[in-house]
């Protein structure tokens, strides 16, 4: 989010009542759009992600039909089915879509979904719709880590991997970020906005700094690195973001009582027992840690953390328990689509991630403003 709408943003927030629950509107264009059954849609869901799981499986230049790429992927999960071992599928077949394909549309998922939970979580954080995780400036400093070392030659820096610096480069963003925005022992939803935006801007100068003074080869790098791309995935580096996905989406699912009482307001929640500072505190370390474990393995990539929780909360609601599965699981299906099309839409070039979600996010947000924007709490 640009500097310029920082002071702009902290005005909202203080005006703004908390993005939910919201009273069912009168609208009957709008009313259907609360009576999607959780289970159902979950379901539904699924069945998507599956779907679109096989058909990433297939799609690139080594031709694989769905059905082949359902065999090569079933045939490693499940070995010795005779089915699957028939002698029809080439070497090169099964690699284009175990070693390839198949890891970048699943980092594709995790990461999708993990920036989706991340989104919801900061927006009750700080109380604001609008609000995502690379408003904290945490992306800026997975980037900053990230770039360090591509500029130095691609090699570790300090014993770190690109990775593993881009998560130093979060934790330490979210640090400073809880620093800045103590006020008398508490966390200020309006200090963390401001903190955020300021560190935020403050770290992406230094990345354009580094970026503009390295070598022309690495510029290609970094540029793919900001703008988000999982082309480099491996099953390998499916790990850390599966870890912090689960350990996350866990502890926020037990702490989802607790946040419907943050969302309406500090005062109510405090009536009914809930330590708001300790809880703020809390949630803002799990999405920053997650959001930091994301784009440490897939660059920054953009909107997802503020469309879809938006989303979730026109279909179901904003009840944290029904809403954050559908967030996780619509957020996973968004960017594998979103993946699937940067690889195809321009073939044989590839559109980094950022561009595409931006193209699609933008607009896509302004008609959820128009559509249902007094269920996803635009309207206030």
């Amino acid at each position: 989010m640009p500097p310029s709408s920082s002071a702009a943003l902290a005005g909202d927030l203080d005006r703004a009542s908390p993005p939910a629950p919201v009273a069912r509107s009168s609208r009957p264009s709008r009313q259907s759009w609360s009576t999607v059954a959780p289970t159902t849609l979950v379901l539904a869901l699924i069945a998507a992600i599956l779907l679109v799981l096989v058909v990433s499986a297939a799609t690139g230049p080594v031709a694989v039909s769905v059905d082949e790429a359902a065999r090569i992927v079933i045939g490693h999960l499940v070995p010795g089915m005779p089915w699957m071992s028939d002698g029809s599928l080439s070497t090169l077949q099964d690699q284009a879509v175990w070693q390839f394909r198949l890891p970048r549309a699943l980092l594709a998922g995790l990461a999708g979904a993990g920036l989706a939970l991340a989104g919801a979580i900061m927006q009750v954080v700080v109380r604001n719709p609008l609000a995502e995780p690379y408003i904290l400036g945490v992306s800026s400093g997975a980037s900053v880590g990230a770039v360090l070392v591509i500029v130095s030659g691609g090699v570790a820096l300090a014993g770190l991997t690109m990775s593993g610096a881009a998560f130093l480069g979060a934790v330490v963003a979210c640090i400073l970020v809880a620093l800045l925005a103590r006020r008398r022992g508490e966390l200020s939803p309006t200090r963390m906005i401001l903190a955020g935006v300021a560190l935020g801007s403050l770290l992406s100068a230094v990345t354009s700094y580094l970026t503009i003074t390295t070598d022309a080869q690495n510029v290609v790098s970094v540029m793919f690195f900001l703008l988000g791309s999982v082309s480099a995935a491996t099953m390998s580096s499916l790990l850390i973001p599966t870890i912090a996905l689960i350990i996350a989406g866990v502890a926020v699912f037990g702490l989802a009582r607790q946040m419907n009482a943050l969302l309406a307001g500090d005062e109510s929640a405090l009536a009914v027992g809930v330590r708001t500072t300790r809880l703020r505190a809390l949630l803002l370390v799990i999405a920053s840690l997650l959001t930091g474990a994301i784009v440490a393995v897939s660059g920054g990539i953009g909107f997802v953390g503020l469309v879809v929780p938006h989303v979730a909360r026109i279909l179901v609601g904003s009840e944290h328990r029904r809403m954050l599965p559908i967030t996780v699981l619509a957020g996973m299906l968004f960017l594998m689509v979103a993946d699937l099309l940067a690889r195809t839409v321009a073939a044989p070039s590839e559109i980094p991630l950022g561009i595409l979600t931006a193209f699609v996010g933008a607009p896509f947000f302004l008609w959820l403003m128009r559509r249902g924007g007094e269920k996803a709490g635009i309207d206030r």
